[in-house]
């Protein structure tokens, strides 16, 4: 029997029990349409995660404090542990291949304006090329400059949320706000960045990391020790340069910490380092996922295998028909394995159209990005024709064995 007449027989047996053959697909559809949507899910939250980490700063290198051991001579350096606010200035200014060095030192404080109080606002000692290595835009008036960092000016920028606020419609620049028991002077507003990585950027103040140092955190640790700072962003220029400027500052750290190249007191990552972490955590919740839906698959191979069984026990004496007339045990396995499998053909297809439209409303409606991944529909639609290959064997291969004459009695 040719492949096209096994096909119009097949076609024309599941048309004829319409709502049986829908009801045996459903299961395919569910399971190729979760696919589609938790595969879409999951990378669409990869990509938005990379996009918020680029976000920070393009070619950003992070120097961290590691507090592993110190350095021969003792000093102000590693025999202390971690980095100094020195270490910052001593980057910008041998290291080629910089566009930018920031330093971040953090505390909470009240802040005050009128009769406005806002307490537990985080305040960021940060320096100049804050705004270069962060990729953050000033909406009205100025950033910090050298002076302000040199003089420890008391001045500050705020973020978006803060200014509004505390201001509302009233024009910021140049107004007197208060912090803990200090006046200080807006000079900045930033643009709106809102929350990346967990840190809300608009609901910060911004001042002098030097005015953080000598009003703000004061001890006699940090005098003797130097400026402790958790961590240093060094902005590359260019992408290429990244390895070279990694290199450099680990040369010119190790002999300013006194330590040897092997081990260091610091550690030196970028933000692909970053990304490539998250996208390994991302992967395996996406092969969670994917095996999740995977066994919708399944359950609906199942349910095709049954209704194909319940099938061929209601058409035995039209095989036994087919059989006397001349058909081979061949043709008849080849005929429910066609229906078997273009049943999985049909719930794929519609699962796939099922799942993209599902993906599409997660993103219009939902706060969940999702990006449909072309594989994805591949591998949902390739697995819907296995599972009817798979699931349909066994009652086409039952239907193949049975006697002729058994089958032509049956009633």
């Amino acid at each position: 029997m040719k492949l096209i007449d096994v096909i119009k027989v097949a076609s024309k047996s599941l048309s004829s029990n319409k709502l049986r053959s829908l009801l045996t697909v459903l299961g395919i559809i569910i399971g190729v349409a979760a696919v589609i949507i938790m595969i879409a899910v999951s990378t669409g939250t990869e990509v938005a995660i990379a996009e918020q980490i680029n976000s920070l700063g393009a070619n950003l290198v992070f120097v961290m404090s590691s507090f592993n051991q110190g350095g021969a001579g003792g000093g102000m350096s590693a025999s202390t542990g971690g980095l100094v606010y020195s270490d910052a200035e001593a980057i910008a200014s041998s290291v080629p291949h910089v566009a930018g060095v920031a330093v971040e030192q953090s505390t909470t404080q009240t802040i005050k304006y009128s009769n406005i109080v806002l307490e537990d606002v985080s305040i960021l000692g940060t320096t100049p090329d804050f705004t270069t290595v962060r990729e953050i835009e000033i909406f009205e008036g100025r950033f910090i400059n050298d002076q302000d960092v040199e003089r420890s000016s008391r001045t500050a920028v705020l973020g978006a949320t803060i200014a509004e606020e505390l201001f509302s419609e009233e024009y910021p620049i140049g107004q007197k706000i208060s912090i803990g028991t200090l006046k200080l002077t807006v000079v900045g507003v930033f643009e709106e960045k809102g929350l990346v990585s967990g840190v809300d950027y608009d609901a910060r103040v911004y001042v002098p990391i030097t005015l953080v140092f000598d009003k703000l955190i004061t001890n006699q640790f940090s005098r003797i020790a130097g400026d402790r700072v958790r961590m240093i962003y060094v902005a590359a220029d260019d992408k290429e340069n990244i390895d070279e400027v990694i290199l450099q500052i680990n040369l010119l750290l190790s002999k300013r910490h006194e330590v040897p190249l092997e081990s260091p007191d610091f550690q030196i990552s970028t933000q692909q380092d970053i990304i490539q972490t998250q996208s390994a955590t991302t992967e395996s919740f996406r092969m969670l996922l994917g095996w999740v839906a995977g066994v919708s698959l399944i359950v609906g191979g199942i349910g095709i295998m049954n209704i194909m069984l319940v099938s061929v026990t209601e058409r035995t004496r039209e095989i036994g028909i087919r059989q006397a007339v001349g058909a081979t045990p061949q043709d008849i396995r080849m005929q429910f394995l066609t229906e078997a499998i273009i049943l999985s053909l049909i719930g794929g297809f519609l699962g796939v159209i099922f799942g993209i439209t599902g993906a599409w409303v997660f993103a219009k409606f939902g706060e969940m990005p999702t990006v449909v991944d072309t594989f994805s529909i591949v591998l949902a639609f390739v697995s819907a024709a296995l599972v009817g290959i798979l699931f349909g064997y066994l009652p086409a291969n039952q239907a193949a064995k049975l006697d002729p004459i058994v089958a032509l009695r049956h009633e």
